[in-house]
């Protein structure tokens, strides 16, 4: 076939360490020219200027939006990304763009795909995520034309949203590739990287929650009270930016003098992996909790609404699932040995091999842009 050119949007760290399996994959293709789309949280200095381990994975054609500015409305972010992908686009003239989840970020790039009459590829649509994020990732899915799925569980969510079963691949979730790779950094050079002296210690990774903005400040105390009185030692990753991230990190700042806890803006996505693999379990609201804690066998506790009902139905048994009270936390934290569990729901670590399965053929790229909606056989 003649060779594509395919367009990675990435505005966090969490999708990029989703998206960098397939990234790494096409760029080493001869039928693939890739173009890395860097904006969102990866620009903000705050939270660690994540552009740059992107930057250092060496990619031949990197665009980093650097007049892009962020703030906590997500709407004006939406606004002006779709504004300046639209340029990008214009000049660059793909044949398909990639997005991933459930962020804003995403959802520019589907509607200027969509717009542009660009085959527009979604990575893990067809899931729940809860909250605002929910109805972000379904409306992905509807501007998109291909989507590379987890598991049939979610392809029969975008089949009842009205999507064509030919436009549906199941190929698990590629950062699971990552995860059963021997290409992890040891535990002693992620130790020396970022001086982390701990022998044993959990992760804490608590968002905010966009639609309960009036009480993440009585939520995030009773998280880090809880934390606070276990005396447990633990590695801290901040929250992403959505709108209530400020109050989180004030918070925060209760932690800094107590030997008990690193806090770090961010950590490099294997670092990570490496880091939660040996850890003794996971804590917060963060899809790590739900989705690569579960290939390890890590023992998460889920906190609050924004994972809610994304495991109700996957077979997920190393989670306990409390609100942002202090006592259900403490018990769910000296519980933690009981929930040592691996679970496969969301892939078997092939999904690049899927992937480029998929994407080589010539048939594939004659994927119509006008869809159509299937209705539901009831």
């Amino acid at each position: 076939m003649n060779r594509k050119k395919v367009v990675f949007l990435t505005g966090t760290r969490a999708d990029y360490g989703k998206m960098k399996p397939l990234m790494l994959a096409l760029e080493k293709n001869d039928n693939f020219d890739v173009y890395i789309f860097i904006c969102g949280m990866h620009l903000l200095e705050k939270f660690g200027s994540t552009y740059m381990e992107v930057l250092k994975d060496g990619y031949k054609n990197i665009y980093v939006a650097y007049g892009l500015s962020q703030t906590q409305d997500s709407s004006v972010n939406l606004g002006n990304t779709i504004t300046h992908l639209s340029g990008y686009v214009d000049n660059i003239k793909p044949d398909m763009i990639v997005v991933h989840g459930d962020r804003m970020d995403a959802l520019a790039g589907a509607v200027v795909g969509a717009l542009h009459n660009v085959i527009v590829a979604h990575i893990e649509g067809g899931e729940l995520s809860g909250t605002i994020d929910e109805s972000i990732r379904h409306a992905i899915s509807k501007f998109a034309h291909i989507h590379f799925v987890c598991n049939n569980e979610a392809k029969n969510r975008l089949i009842q949203l009205g999507e064509e079963k030919n436009r549906i691949f199941v190929i698990g979730s590629p950062d699971i590739d990552v995860m059963m790779s021997n290409n992890l950094p040891t535990m002693e050079v992620v130790r020396d990287k970022y001086n982390i002296m701990f022998d044993n210690y959990g992760i804490l990774m608590y968002h905010p929650v966009t639609t309960e903005y009036d009480v993440v400040d009585i939520n995030i105390k009773a998280v880090v009270d809880a934390v606070m009185d276990s005396g447990k030692k633990m590695v801290v990753v901040y929250p992403n930016n959505d709108l209530g991230s400020e109050i989180i990190l004030k918070e925060y700042k209760r932690l800094n003098d107590n030997p008990n806890f690193l806090v770090f803006p961010s950590l490099r996505f294997e670092c990570f992996l490496t880091l939660l693999k040996n850890s003794d379990f996971i804590i917060g609201n963060s899809s790590a909790g739900i989705r690569e804690s579960g290939i390890y066998g890590v023992p998460a506790i889920d906190i609050g609404t924004r994972q809610s009902g994304r495991y109700s139905t996957s077979g997920v048994t190393n989670i306990q699932h409390v609100f942002e009270d202090v006592d259900s936390i403490l018990e769910a934290i000296n519980r933690v040995k009981e929930y040592h569990i691996s679970d496969f729901s969301y892939g078997e670590g092939n999904s690049v091999e899927k992937f480029i399965d998929i994407v080589t053929p010539n048939e594939f790229w004659n994927i119509e842009i006008q869809k159509r909606f299937v209705d539901y056989d009831m």
